[in-house]
């Protein structure tokens, strides 16, 4: 009581977080990655040594544990000076230590307590023998909150690993029961698409079932997950400390995490699973990134709503409707000519020779090939000329959103919004192809745009992509800070356009939503 009375007087000071835990000279898991969390989470980061490892991103290859009196020592002589907001425990490796930290939380009663249960190997195997498990339940009980994994979360509660998400659930209920403490049951192990948390609160005292609150959370495609248990166990409890309510604290960390996962691939550390980025969320870390990834990253939700479309899956399918097909060859061709304009406008811009001339190649391409195609398909196969009719709501939308973002005279920013068309129009492509279609096969002969798909695989047009993809990583690595970031906005707008332009035979016959690119806020990109 006494260390919360004081940390509540520390008012809006940083909150001091001592993480517990073993080192890893590797710098991605243990006490290395508590440090960095907490200091990227907001908190003032002290350290307490429970082991020293020696290890890698390829594994551990030998672990000294120092004395338990000496690990008392450290303990008490963080507590006896530095208010305590929040204390994360990690790895323990054997009872007598687990059981040091539990007399020692008994004495100075810290205000939060996370303690994330380092029970199990990647590999599977158990990491602690019986009387070291019943040590940690012993601990837990003393703790605010328990982060399991899956495998950890069947070692508490002595059952299987569960195999589904409601088995989880059910075990992380049972042992906030046995408990009386919250527990965070983690889906990152399960073999589902997506990848949920729930927080698991204790029971109310009136006889119903421990609540659970749940936040769902994308599955980041990476190895580099060393030390994600680690590192989401302390932003949690530096966040608890921050905000004082669990459910914002597990909200903003896994927020947190996810991003710090979706970095990591700026980091080049060992040969291993490599540490995730814990630092992407400082000034000018995301500019660091190539802006194709940013902006891959920040349109994943538009690229699968264009592949889950009707249009998409009966072109696919070979079923999609002339009227459909050649409305869209229509608005193609219609686009395209204002489009060239607009890829003129980009060589004008240009600050090189080489961008003048490769814009100016694909302005031309629009206006001679692509358009001619689009026409002679018409013609031939539908009947009906790319002329006839005027440019529907999407085309024309899209086209002014082009010709304004042109207008502002941002190269980078007119870059940035020309690219979906090469990139997505590319994306959609390869997916019909490579999901439907194998070339000079008897079901591209038959199928009744096999001809018009295959031409998805023109090689000159996968050099083009390539080329704009180029312009635009060097566009956004040389540009300002208000560059970079109008760059991402304008390519999430034309990303949102791209899947209505897709829509839009269907959107014309009143089957489906207005035009939704439209209504997207200017500033929507993904954090």
């Amino acid at each position: 009581m006494e260390a919360v009375r004081a940390a509540a007087s520390r008012g809006s000071a940083v909150p001091n977080i001592l993480s517990i835990a073993g080192s890893d000279p590797s710098g991605g898991a243990g006490i290395q990655a508590d440090i960095k969390s907490i200091s990227a989470n907001g908190g003032y980061a002290l350290a307490v040594v429970t082991a020293l490892t020696a290890q890698n991103t390829r594994g551990v290859t030998g672990v000294h544990t120092p004395p338990v009196d000496f690990l008392r020592q450290q303990l008490d002589a963080v507590a006896q000076d530095i208010v305590l907001d929040a204390v994360k425990i990690g790895m323990l490796g054997s009872a007598d230590v687990a059981r040091c930290i539990g007399s020692w939380l008994e004495q100075v009663r810290p205000a939060v307590v996370v303690l994330d249960p380092v029970m199990v190997a990647t590999s599977g195997a158990r990491l602690l023998d019986d009387d070291a498990v019943r040590a940690v339940l012993d601990l837990a009980a003393r703790a605010s909150l328990v982060t399991p994994n899956i495998p950890e979360l069947a070692v508490l509660v002595g059952a299987e690993p569960a195999a589904s998400w409601q088995e989880a659930l059910q075990q992380g209920r049972e042992l906030t029961d046995r408990l009386g403490t919250a527990v965070l049951v983690k889906g990152g192990h399960l073999p589902v698409p997506r990848c949920p948390d729930a927080l698991i609160l204790p029971p109310d005292g009136r006889g119903g079932s421990p609540d659970a609150l749940v936040f769902d959370g994308r599955r980041v495609a990476t190895t580099n997950t060393h030390g994600t248990g680690c590192s989401f166990s302390s932003a949690i409890a530096t966040r608890r400390a921050v905000t004082g309510d669990w459910g914002a604290a597990v909200r903003e960390a896994k927020a947190w995490l996810e991003q710090a996962l979706a970095s990591s691939d700026l980091l080049r550390v060992g040969q291993g699973s490599g540490p995730v980025h814990h630092f992407h969320g400082l000034p000018d870390a995301r500019h660091h990134r190539l802006f194709t990834d940013l902006a891959w990253h920040d349109t994943a939700d538009i690229r699968r709503e264009i592949l889950d479309l009707p249009f998409v899956t009966a072109l696919t399918d070979g079923v999609l409707p002339a009227a459909d097909f050649a409305f869209y060859l229509q608005q193609d061709a219609l686009y395209l000519r204002e489009y060239s304009g607009i890829l003129a406008r980009a060589a004008a811009l240009a600050p090189t020779e080489s961008e003048q001339l490769f814009w100016l190649r694909c302005a031309t391409s629009c206006l001679e090939t692509e358009a001619e195609l689009h026409r002679s398909w018409l013609d031939v196969a539908t009947g009906a000329r790319s002329g006839e009719g005027g440019p529907g709501p999407v085309t024309r939308a899209y086209c002014d959103h082009l010709a304004a973002t042109s207008a502002r005279g941002s190269y980078a920013e007119l870059v940035a919004a020309v690219l979906p068309c090469f990139w997505l129009y590319a994306t959609v492509g390869d997916y019909v192809r490579e999901h439907v279609l194998q070339e000079g096969s008897a079901e591209q002969a038959v199928h009744p745009y096999g001809a018009w798909i295959a031409t998805y695989a023109d090689p000159a047009f996968a050099a083009a992509t390539a080329e704009a993809r180029r312009i635009a990583d060097r566009a956004h690595r040389e540009g300002s800070s208000a560059e970079r970031d109008a760059m991402l906005t304008a390519f999430r707008w034309s990303a949102a356009y791209e899947r209505d332009f897709f829509d839009a035979p269907r959107a014309r016959r009143g089957h489906a939503a207005p035009p939704q690119g439209a209504d997207l806020r200017e500033d929507a990109v993904l954090p």
